[in-house]
Order: C-alpha cells, then structure tokens, then sequence
C-alpha cells in the first residue's frame, strides 16, 4: 500500500440514516466512490461537510481530490432562483465543498468532479447552470447510460480517446461556462457531459457516473496524476 496517492472524496450528510438499532445523522458515501479510488490505486479517503475555513488545511493533507455527486446546487450560487424542478437546497455541503474546490485549484492538486461535482466546479469558476433538462435521468432512481464523444486535444480525449458509453443519472446541466474552462466531451443532444480547466495541471469534470462502470480511465488518470504530485 506504501506509495499510493490519497485521494479524498466529498461526502453526504444526512439527518437521518439507518444501521442496526440505530437511525441518526450519518457522514455518508456510496461505496462505489472508494472502491473506483482503490480500483484505480489510491488510498480513498472520505471528507464530511465541515467549515469552510478548514478547506485549505484539508486539501493540504491530499494528494487529489474528488467531488462527489449528489443533490443540486443551490441557485443563489449562480445568480438564479430556483425553478419549479429544482431540489431543496444542501446549504452546508455546498459551502463545504466550494471551498475545497478553491482549495484544490489554489494548491495545484489534481480535482475530479463527478456530476453535481462537475457543476459546482463550473459554479464556482463563475458558470452557470441548466435547471432541468429531459432525457439523462429516465426513471427515479436507476442509472441510464449513453454514448459520450470526446471534444480532440483535450486533457479528456487523451484519457478516453473514442465514443464511449457511460452510466448517467442527472436533470441539470452546464449553461455559460466558468472562468478559463474548456469543454472536452458532449453527449449526442449537445449537452455538456465533460469540462477541464487547461491552464492546471489536471482538473476535470465529468457528469456522469464513473463510480456505476467499469471503466476505470478517467479515474485512474487521476490517480496517476495525484501520484506524480505527491
């Protein structure tokens, strides 16, 4: 295990889980997050809301960060209301998980954002979102899949160089673009399903769900990168 990279992995906090006897707040994560970690060679590490103050000093300790999926971004992030399809809002993971984004961009570590994670990269850059869109999430609750192309010369097309198909499960998506991001891979009704930070060394966002395959590229792309840093 000596040497492997420490990637940390943004979690869920829910008011009320379930285990045994018990039903009380609970840290969680779907276990596919450390497994594709540990899959791809990392030692996965899991990151409960905290303060946002404490980000810095968090990421500090890593060696690659990844944002997980979850529930939506609160629109007053971006600039918007919230429209009629929009879920309630998860106030303190969003300010948990913005800061270890900055955090990450400021101390040059390699950052992975995983749907709502590819969204509040592109929020925080300055972005954007789409609301609601039809078609990436057809049934409550199952993961569909469809067939992502990659935009060419892209820090995206070099992990995953052909068409692919991918597990997906989202209702919003990428509007304007943040800051210095660069989109490196849509889906066949135009919808931004990858975007990248060129002027870092490895920062990417991906909206759909590597954690529900069995691909490991982008991921172990991370991981490699995570290695050469630390």
């Amino acid at each position: 295990m000596a040497g492997r990279p420490l990637i940390g992995i943004s979690t869920y906090l829910e008011a009320g889980a379930r285990w045994g006897a018990w039903e009380l707040e609970a840290a969680l994560l779907p276990a596919g997050y450390p497994r594709l970690v540990q899959r791809a060679g990392g030692l996965a590490a899991m990151l409960p809301p905290d303060g946002p103050e404490l980000a810095a000093a968090t990421v500090a300790r890593l060696d690659g960060l990844v944002i997980a999926g979850g529930p939506d971004v609160e629109p007053v992030h971006y600039g918007a209301e919230p429209g009629p399809r929009t879920g309630p809002p998860a106030r303190e993971r969003d300010a948990w998980e913005l800061a270890l984004i900055d955090a990450a961009l400021a101390a040059g570590i390699p950052l992975l954002g995983i749907c709502r994670g590819m969204q509040l990269l592109n929020v925080a850059l300055g972005g954007t979102l789409v609301q609601h869109i039809d078609g990436h999430a057809e049934v409550v609750g199952v993961f569909g899949r469809h067939t992502v192309k990659p935009v060419p010369g892209t820090l995206y097309a070099g992990v995953v160089p052909d068409e692919s198909s991918v597990p997906t499960y989202h209702h919003q998506a990428v509007d304007r673009l943040g800051a210095g991001l660069a989109i490196s891979a849509y889906a066949a009704d135009g919808t931004v399903e990858a975007v990248e930070l060129p002027t870092a060394d490895w920062v990417l966002g991906v909206q759909w769900h590597p954690e529900m395959g069995e691909d490991l590229r982008v991921v172990r792309a991370l991981v490699e990168a995570a290695g050469a840093e630390s």
